[in-house]
């Protein structure tokens, strides 16, 4: 399959990304890597007559740090982050998360804004970056900025809050303590595939945080703040059958398959994570 007709730019800054995308919002998409974007346009499961290459900015490229925070460009790579350019909020988890995606050839052009846009419901960072706490930073085409938490961000498959004349410009992920602690497991059928399940754990007694997340359920990620509180209270993995019963009567429409892979992915998480304690 080849993609319909469509017009190619590539604005030399942010201000002309916006310019570009406020004169046809509805036909127009940004696009950041293109790992996925690119096969959604050969099977003409997307028909933009125009697309804006958002991915040669150099200040969505950039990396920066502050005490409190590492803020990661939107057009910044899987494979800048899995080779340690990012530096780590918390040890390891960018670094492992990022290794875990797909192949090399896609984290050599794949971007973690595209990613996030794209609003898979199986995508790593989605569930990754919900784990950590991390705010996302918008630009409209007034030059007016907000920040959503990631909490907020996916309203559901392909969906998020972004209304049409807003640029992810950053991720901001918050630094977690040294005696922070996570873990983050996925099921797939072959390496490469997304996931059938993922579970992220990330728990920090200094800062009092303790997240529990569950994603590829169809949908936006789903935090428990039940299954987080019986571990930070108790300092051990759920039971199986306690986490089968909080997937179920969390509204989800999710099969029995779904909620053991479920609850596997979570159970070998969480033990990576204690097990490092």
């Amino acid at each position: 399959m080849k993609p319909s007709p469509f017009e190619i730019s590539c604005p030399g800054s942010l201000d002309a990304a916006h310019k570009a995308l406020h004169e046809n919002p509805r036909g127009t998409r940004i696009i950041s890597g293109g790992q996925s974007l690119g096969p959604m346009l050969n099977l003409r499961l997307a028909r933009p007559s125009r697309l804006v290459d958002v991915t040669g900015l150099s200040g969505l490229a950039e990396i920066r740090q502050t005490d409190s925070h590492v803020e990661i460009g939107a057009a910044v790579t899987h494979a800048r982050i899995e080779d340690g350019e990012v530096p780590d909020p918390i040890p390891g988890m960018l670094r492992h998360v990022a290794a875990g995606i797909a192949y090399r050839a896609v984290r050599n052009r794949g971007t973690i804004g595209g990613s996030l846009c794209h609003a898979d419901p199986a995508a790593d960072w989605v569930t990754a970056m919900t784990a950590l706490g991390a705010t996302l930073l918008v630009r409209d085409g007034s030059g007016g900025a907000r920040e959503i938490p990631m909490s907020g961000f996916m309203l559901g498959a392909y969906r998020t809050s972004m209304a049409e004349d807003e640029i992810l410009t950053t991720v901001r992920v918050p630094r977690h303590s040294d005696r922070a602690r996570w873990g983050y497991y996925k099921i797939c059928r072959k390496v490469g595939e997304f996931a059938d399940a993922i579970a992220g754990f990330v728990a920090d007694p200094e800062s009092r945080v303790c997240r529990v997340v569950f994603g590829s359920t169809g949908g936006a990620p789903l935090v428990s703040t039940e299954l987080a509180q019986q571990i930070a209270t108790t300092g051990a993995v759920p039971p199986l059958d306690t986490v089968k019963t909080v997937l179920r009567d969390s509204g989800l429409t999710l099969s029995d398959v779904k909620i053991h892979q479920l609850a596997i992915a979570h159970s070998r998480a969480v033990t990576e994570a204690l097990s490092d304690a």
